[in-house]
């Protein structure tokens, strides 16, 4: 089997670490779930799931819903706008926003991902509601590096103001001062505001570890692994709570060596691989850490607080 030379490069430069005896390899960055079509399409079948899909969209679109309107009333400036949907996936989360935005001012709507399959599906659903222009352009398929040219592209006089979605919690998966960095330095401190959603530190470690326990994150997970040359029978998904996130791991379950080109590396049986986190932020943590980037924060909170809505502007 072909090995993938960037989950391959990035075992090689992180190397491992020892937890007692036990080597754990850590690769856990989100750019790595979706380097394959297939990839992609897993994690869209697992927002099917139903204890996932419920925890991680069904509320954050019904908090949308409810406050997209006085969202609008605090953004808008007059001019015509730019919705810039940061990881998009496939573009659902940004419909309760376009309903709403369509329906006071012109609107543009880009979508960026990693993922040339999440664009694909993001344009085709965006362009099918008819709320305003939606843009197709080099910038579509990158990762958030690239955030300075997309907004500075899309940036004109007809449309001079940028707001930015950062939504479905997907700060937990990055270190969030390197990914507000990158936002913070795409923004403009005249116009532009920030929407993220982020799910909160307010359920109990056992409950957390239940809801990433389960075959379809295994299925969309494992891909990390078997594109490597990993057969799925030799691996076995873990979850726990460690350090406010979760970390979902594979233990190896027989020695195993994988090449690329005239370099190997060697997994002994009883290695963990982790490969992907997600961190939990409480409200007063979050609030702290925004403060250092932004000097205008609003939190639109669920009832029982285990979702934040954040419109922030620098």
């Amino acid at each position: 089997m072909e090995v993938n030379d960037l989950i391959f490069k990035e075992l090689i430069k992180r190397g491992y670490s020892l937890d007692g005896k036990t080597r754990i390899w850590n690769i856990a960055d989100s750019k790595l779930w979706y380097l394959a079509p297939e990839q992609a399409q897993a994690y869209l079948n697992l927002e099917q799931q139903k204890e996932y899909g419920s925890y991680m969209f069904e509320i954050e679109i019904k908090l949308l819903e409810k406050y997209m309107s006085d969202i609008a009333n605090k953004v808008l400036l007059g001019s015509s706008v730019n919705i810039i949907d940061i990881g998009c996936g496939d573009g659902k989360k940004a419909i309760p926003v376009l309903n709403v935005f369509n329906d006071v001012t012109k609107v543009r709507y880009c979508p960026i991902d990693i993922s040339s399959h999440m664009v694909v599906k993001a344009i085709e659903k965006i362009t099918k509601l008819n709320k305003g222009e939606v843009v197709q352009f080099k910038w579509n398929i990158s990762d958030f590096d690239n955030l300075e040219n997309v907004s500075s592209l899309l940036r004109d006089p007809e449309f001079r103001q940028n707001l930015f979605l950062f939504l479905g919690s997907t700060i937990s998966n990055f270190e969030m001062h390197e990914i507000m960095y990158a936002i913070v330095g795409a923004m403009d401190s005249s116009s532009d505001y920030l929407l993220m959603g982020v799910a909160l530190n307010n359920k109990s470690p056992e409950e957390l570890v239940k809801s990433y326990k389960h075959k379809m994150n295994d299925d969309f997970l494992g891909l990390v692994l078997t594109q490597i040359g990993f057969d799925k029978k030799d691996l076995e998904m873990g979850v726990r709570y460690k350090n406010s996130r979760v970390e979902l791991y594979y233990t190896i379950l027989k020695d195993k060596k994988i090449s690329l080109g005239d370099r190997s590396i060697f997994f002994q049986k009883g290695d963990q691989v982790v490969v992907g986190i997600s961190t939990r932020y409480k409200e007063t943590e979050l609030k702290k850490a925004l403060k250092i980037y932004f000097k205008d924060i609003k939190f639109y909170l669920n009832n029982d607080k285990t979702w934040a809505l954040i419109l922030c502007k620098k």
